[in-house]
């Protein structure tokens, strides 16, 4: 019972040890690096499919690279440059780091060792222009066309060969343009970005371009870093770097073109998304209306009633608003300006206020007077005819707001008058 029990756990053990093997992704651990135990290393290769995913680097597209929590691409722009490239490989192969170089077509010219030097390590070489112009966003294609083909003539040049050279492209300044990047696309060339960059071309120290690396890195989880190998502060930067990426737990993928006797990686369309959404996760943003091609661009008649199918046994449902409202237009005529004309001066306008109320009050009170004096008499005498003009500019100063009420009764007392405020304000009353 013993020896079977030993026999038992010694087979667990095994199978345990070969499923971990097994599971395990090809890398180039630790102990496959000669004469650095404690290497960083190349954890995986990625095969890509440019045709497939023509544009990459979240800085400006929506897709990156299909990599897994804590994985990092190294990335070196504008080299080579034998002073600071040559110091920077040394420490890739130190580390037996395998990253991905964007070669500028003059260096390529002018130190084609330097690229043979990256082909013989194993690194990926794309490419990254001829004189790397920062205006590949306003250029017209008779301009950017040789600036691509002359990076890709030359760097192919300096190469042993020339089927090394990888079809990625990174645009110079990340100046990116529609243009390009269909021209590029057309011809099967991938388009990079970046998923963070650490400002080593700026003129910061080499402890700066170390911490804009690991914070950035750290705020993505995983991405492309974008570096130059043509820079002192990124040479003095990229130790620091290195280590800290093996204390944090992060692992190097190497990118390489998918060909025919090599075919991509299997990958779902969610996994080129930087944070794939997840059922637990809402999406944050409504997604984009698509750009629809009309074939028409008339304007349609306005909708009648008709339009509507209402049957005759329900138009009595419809609102009556909508039923009185047809046609309203082209069957009444329109108004004249003399139907809203009013007399100035007319009972109707003085009574529109308190003030010109009181007014009205006195010219119907004057024009009773006359009556009243007239059946006594018979006759209006002459001075009748001048207590008339005075009544009459008393109730203009009556109708400019100088209400005088109690010196007209006193002036028609005086004239042997008698007024009858009862019965003038019963006649304005049935006037109002």
């Amino acid at each position: 019972m013993i020896g079977s029990s030993v026999v038992v756990r010694t087979r667990s053990w095994i199978v345990l040890c070969i499923g971990l093997l097994t599971l395990a992704p090809p890398a180039a651990y630790a102990a496959d690096c000669p004469g650095h135990p404690d290497a960083l290393g190349t954890s995986r290769t990625l095969v890509v499919d440019p045709r497939e995913h023509p544009r990459i680097g979240t800085m400006q597209y929506r897709e990156t690279l299909p990599l897994k929590d804590h994985e990092v691409v190294l990335t070196f722009d504008d080299g080579p440059l034998p002073k600071y490239s040559n110091q920077i490989l040394k420490m890739l192969d130190d580390e037996c780091i395998k990253a991905t170089f964007f070669i500028i077509g003059g260096q390529a010219k002018a130190n084609p060792e330097g690229v043979r030097k990256l082909v013989a390590a194993g690194h990926t070489v794309g490419t990254h222009s001829m004189n790397h112009p920062l205006t590949f966003d306003r250029m017209p294609i008779e301009k950017y066309e040789p600036e691509i083909n002359g990076g890709i003539q030359w760097t192919s040049a300096a190469m042993t060969d020339p089927t090394k050279l990888a079809p990625f492209f990174r645009i110079p300044g990340l100046m990116r343009a529609e243009g390009v990047e269909n021209y590029l696309i057309s011809r099967g060339i991938q388009v990079w970005s970046a998923d963070f960059p650490a400002d080593d071309w700026r003129h910061v120290s080499s402890d700066r371009v170390y911490q804009l690396a690991i914070q950035r890195l750290e705020a993505k989880g995983k991405g492309i870093l974008l570096l130059h190998d043509i820079q002192a502060r990124t040479v003095a930067a990229l130790p620091k770097i290195l280590r800290d990426l093996k204390a944090r737990g992060y692992r190097i993928v190497h990118v390489v073109p998918a060909t025919a006797d090599l075919p991509a990686t299997p990958t779902t369309a969610v996994e080129w998304l930087l944070h794939p959404p997840t059922e637990t996760t809402p999406i944050a943003r409504w997604p984009s209306v698509p750009n629809f091609v009309f074939t028409q661009s008339t304007m349609l008649p306005a909708p009648s009633l008709t339009d509507l199918n209402a049957q005759t046994e329900h138009q009595p449902l419809l609102p009556r608003r909508t039923k009185g409202q047809l046609d309203v237009a082209s069957t009444l005529p329109v108004p004249g300006h003399d139907l809203f004309a009013i007399p100035e001066g007319s009972i109707e306008v003085l009574l529109s206020t308190t003030l010109s109320r009181r007014a009205a009050t006195r010219l119907a009170m004057a024009a009773e007077t006359p009556r009243a004096a007239k059946g006594k008499s018979g006759s209006i005498k002459s001075g009748s005819i001048k207590a008339g003009k005075s009544r009459a500019s008393r109730t203009a100063d009556a109708a400019h707001g100088t209400p005088k009420h109690t010196a007209q009764t006193k002036g028609t007392a005086q004239k042997g008058t008698t007024p009858h405020p009862t019965r003038v304000a019963t006649s304005v009353k049935k006037r109002a």
